[in-house]
């Protein structure tokens, strides 16, 4: 060690030396990551959205011409109406089912470990993995739900070819991939209470509903803010699984803003309609996340 920094630690002294004086190189490749794919592409697609295109390239400033399309497409409007039915089904189903299995697993059992591990698959894998799954599970004719169904002596369920089932194909595999997300960090902040507060509670109510409403859940309450405001902004960006599952069908019925987005802007190249429809779901999740915070941060006043 004496040979390496010296006797008198010179090495160490002239490194402290330079991170004052020079430290900031360190969190330029930090800085340069986040400018050129964060900073620059919400810049830049906010410029387009201000100008026509043609196959991709830029032709004239139109102002606000782009975003004036919006309201007489009625396409646009089907995409808002999808989007929002999907994030409520989704984030509540999801939190629902979350807390339920946190507080099933939040206690001693026998293989616990090998359920919370299996019950976490879903989360690891690909968004379209799960929907090409989906069209296997789902397959009208042969899928292993409809022939359970049908075995059963019921009618074959009609999961991709009619608009409601559909949605709700949809919302199922968006549902069985972020449950275990849900899952782990209601878990987690339900492991993090102490017993002494359950011990005191059980003495005074033998009732499981009221320790869960009076003690668990205003302890888990800022858990379960940050875990849905994460559930709400992921759900509104969703694209993989309409995608691979059902190519927004039928017809427009699973087509989510993000999906049409992508239609207009990398499939008809109509690059800055398509960016204005991005800067709306963009200022719809300001609005959603304003106003879940709002209301939230009033518990704690």
């Amino acid at each position: 060690m004496r040979a390496i920094f010296g006797s008198d630690n010179r090495v160490i002294k002239k490194l402290r030396l330079f991170w004052g004086k020079k430290g900031y190189l360190f969190v330029i490749p930090s800085i340069a990551w986040v400018f050129l794919f964060t900073i620059f592409p919400l810049l830049y697609s906010l410029r387009i959205s201000f100008y026509a295109t043609w196959y991709g390239k830029l032709t004239k400033f139109i102002g606000l011409k782009n975003y004036g399309r919006l309201i007489g497409d009625y396409r646009f409007w089907s995409a808002i109406r999808v989007t929002l039915i999907f994030v409520t089904i989704t984030v509540l189903a999801t939190i629902a089912l979350g807390m339920i299995l946190a507080l099933i697993f939040n206690r001693k059992m026998q293989g616990v470990r090998f359920f919370r591990g299996l019950f976490c698959m879903p989360l690891f894998t690909a968004p379209v993995a799960l929907g090409y799954l989906g069209v296997m599970i789902f397959y009208e004719e042969a899928g292993p739900i409809n022939t359970l169904v049908e075995a059963l002596g019921l009618a074959k369920i009609p999961w991709l070819s009619q608009s409601g089932w559909a949605m709700v194909a949809v919302c199922l595999v968006d549902i069985w991939q972020w449950t275990p997300f849900v899952f782990l960090v209601l878990l987690a902040g339900l492991q993090s209470l102490p017993e002494e507060i359950y011990e005191a509670a059980l003495l005074d109510s033998s009732s499981s509903w009221d320790v869960f409403r009076y003690v668990t859940f205003p302890l888990i309450a800022p858990v379960l803010g940050t875990v849905t405001i994460l559930r709400i902004v992921e759900a509104f960006k969703v694209f993989d699984i309409p995608f691979s599952l059902t190519n927004g069908g039928p017809g427009i019925a699973t087509r989510t803003l993000t999906y049409y987005a992508y239609i207009q802007g990398l499939r008809n190249l109509d690059l800055g309609y398509g960016a204005a429809m991005s800067y709306v779901l963009l200022a719809m999740m300001l609005v959603v996340s304003i106003i879940f915070f709002s209301r939230y941060s009033k518990m704690y006043e």
